[in-house]
């Protein structure tokens, strides 16, 4: 027997799930969204938008380091500052990129959806069919996972260049 806030219904039609709230229309979201579209671009278009980031990130970073590092006396240092904080300003949209994904891509292969149909405090369960619930882990499987570890990659690869650059600091 299923509690009263759970739904369970076979048919596609009868879904009582708003549709804003659906999985595979939050997905759909992402994908029309300028911001979370980036991790969907080619490989070389990805990498010119982190690029792009950490370029303008240094806008802020190149003066705050050149507060703390006068250019002309601790050239490297200025760099090594100036570099370490355009990454993280480029760590953290990424990580933000991440969880948008990461949230979405686990909705889909939930076996239930958690909604709410007019405020926070009458929240329901509706447990998707089996058709629905195949067709939103292929989603899953072969649409977001290739993003996620693409952007894990990415994580690996400017943790590596902080980490790096903080043995060189060290160094000096």
């Amino acid at each position: 027997m299923l509690p009263d806030d759970i739904t369970q219904n076979t048919s596609p039609a009868a879904c009582p799930v708003p549709s804003e709230q659906l999985p595979l229309n939050q997905y759909e979201e992402l994908l029309e969204s300028w911001y979370f579209r980036w991790a969907t671009l080619d490989f070389a278009r990805y990498v010119k938008k982190m690029v792009w980031l950490w370029g303008w990130s240094l806008i802020v970073a190149a003066p705050v380091s050149a507060a703390s590092f006068a250019p002309t006396k601790f050239p490297l240092q200025f760099v090594l500052f100036s570099a370490a904080g355009g990454i993280l300003v480029v760590l953290l949209a990424l990580i933000r990129l991440y969880l948008g994904w990461a949230y979405v891509s686990s909705r889909l292969a939930d076996t239930a959806v958690v909604y709410e149909e007019s405020g926070w405090y009458d929240g329901q369960i509706w447990l998707k069919p089996a058709e629905i619930l195949t067709r939103d882990r292929l989603v899953v499987t072969y649409q977001i996972q290739p993003l996620l570890k693409r952007m894990q990659a990415t994580l690996g690869v400017l943790s590596g260049t902080l980490l790096l650059g903080a043995i060189v600091w060290r160094v000096l």
